[in-house]
């Protein structure tokens, strides 16, 4: 809560979903502070609950309504304690089904779509005084200049941190809800973004991630430049105090020259890609209009490979898309094999209203879907099993982050995204220290401390 507001009571704020829901959500616990509500950690010390939502999968969406059938019972004891609790939506579930929400909810007070979240404190004003507003306009330059700073809560003791540069998706693929939830295209202006990183830097953060739903489409024209996602992190590895940059998700058709090449010239961008590639075969590619082939999909990784040769690749599958055959999930299995990733997510096709790929004919049955998505899992896990065991015997630099779960361990992440586990003093947290890997984990590694303090990898 800021100095000299008024306290109004507790502000709670669930998020669901990818990081840039994350990151919205420390602006939303920022704007609760701002008005007099402290962050509070539980609903039931909240006068003021916001579920920011997601909408890519129908199990994200189920959530969120049966979310709602708990914080009414809670609505309802505090009406008859004369307490009142405001509740609000936000968030891509509200972007698509806002109207419906509070038809079917008659506790949500409000709702705010992902565009509209500076709108917050209107919002609640307009609750308090019996109205239910519904704000899904898509005026993302406004709540880029609305939601530069989080609140005091949002930035305390943070190693890492995010950062959206860019929102929105002009691609359009028939299994994606995200530019009709999100908005087109649009990125932030650069001087805001440098601004943001300089203040998390010189407040302690030593890694930031880059984000937007195409993050490497990020284009801005100022200060007499054309700023690319390559000249961004140019700039920003020139602030005093940042060790590391990430960034997600990508799309292919934006992998551009210059930002192969920042993973080659510049050591602060880790050795780290998430590239969504969803099928292996050319014919399901047409059908979710992808726009690429599996050829330019591999090209591009040799490419990559090329300008560095130990970047550890990420990727989407989808399994099950309407019409896919044998032969095409096998073309999948042929690219995942042909590639090598070190780490994947995977999912079951699932319709999604409003979008082209629910209309299409040839659904494949649950069963099939559950199959294929079982064996793929398995070559993917394989292929991460491989990858980490393949790093027993180096040294690695580790970005601590937080103490580990039993104690005298701390955890933190390689650059290529592991999370690593050792036995080490927590004031090791927020530093970058060398640390010899010597047993991998199912999903993790384990090292220690090299007290010679030679690390193979680039910060």
């Amino acid at each position: 809560m800021t100095e000299g507001s008024k306290a109004l009571g507790g502000g709670y704020v669930k998020s669901y979903g990818c990081q840039m829901n994350v990151y919205d959500s420390s602006r939303i616990v920022g704007l609760l502070e701002r008005g007099g509500h402290a962050a509070v950690d539980s609903p039931a010390d909240a006068d003021v609950i916001v579920l920011n939502t997601c909408h890519i999968r129908e199990k994200a969406a189920d959530k969120v309504f049966s979310e709602l059938g708990l914080i009414r019972q809670l609505k309802n004891e505090r009406a008859a304690q004369d307490r009142p609790l405001l509740i609000g939506v936000a968030g891509c579930v509200a972007q698509a089904e806002g109207a419906e929400i509070l038809r079917r909810e008659a506790a949500v007070d409000f709702v705010l779509g992902p565009q509209s979240y500076h709108r917050l404190p209107e919002a609640l004003d307009k609750a308090r005084l019996g109205e239910r507003p519904l704000f899904i306009d898509f005026e993302t330059n406004e709540k880029f200049r609305d939601l530069r700073k989080p609140g005091a809560e949002a930035d305390r003791g943070r190693v890492a941190a995010f950062v959206t540069i860019q929102e929105g998706c002009d691609k359009f693929c028939s299994f994606c809800v995200v530019p009709y939830t999100r908005g087109a295209e649009i990125s932030r202006a650069a001087a805001d973004i440098i601004e943001e990183v300089e203040r998390l830097a010189a407040g302690g953060v030593k890694e930031v991630t880059l984000l937007g739903q195409n993050v490497n489409a990020y284009r801005w024209e100022g200060n007499g430049l054309s700023w690319t996602l390559a000249r961004l992190f140019e700039r920003l590895s020139r602030i005093p105090g940042l060790d590391r940059l990430r960034y997600t998700t990508s799309h292919p058709l934006d992998m551009s020259d210059d930002l192969i090449a920042a993973h080659r010239d510049l050591p602060k961008v880790m050795p780290y890609l998430h590239l969504p590639v969803q099928s292996g075969s050319d014919r399901i590619l047409r059908a979710m209009n992808r726009r690429h082939t599996a050829d330019d999909y591999l090209k591009l990784v040799e490419r990559l490979r090329g300008a560095r040769p130990d970047i550890a690749l990420s990727s989407d599958f989808i399994v099950g898309f309407p019409g896919e055959t044998d032969d095409d999930f096998h073309e999948t299995i042929r690219l995942v094999e042909q590639v090598g990733f070190a780490s994947a997510y995977s999912f079951k096709y699932s319709k999604r209203p409003g979008t082209p790929g629910a209309e299409l004919g040839e659904q494949i049955s649950e069963p099939l879907k559950k199959a294929r998505l079982a064996m793929l899992q398995a070559l993917l896990e394989k292929q991460a099993a491989e990858f980490n065991a393949r790093c027993v015997g180096r040294t690695l630099k580790v970005l601590f982050e937080k103490p580990g779960r039993h104690p005298g361990q701390i955890v933190g992440r390689s650059p290529y995204m592991q999370s690593v586990q050792v036995d080490g003093d927590v004031d090791l947290i927020g530093r970058a220290v060398a640390v010899r890997i010597v047993a991998p984990g199912p999903h993790s590694l384990f090292g220690e401390i090299d007290a010679s303090g030679s690390g193979e990898a680039q910060l």
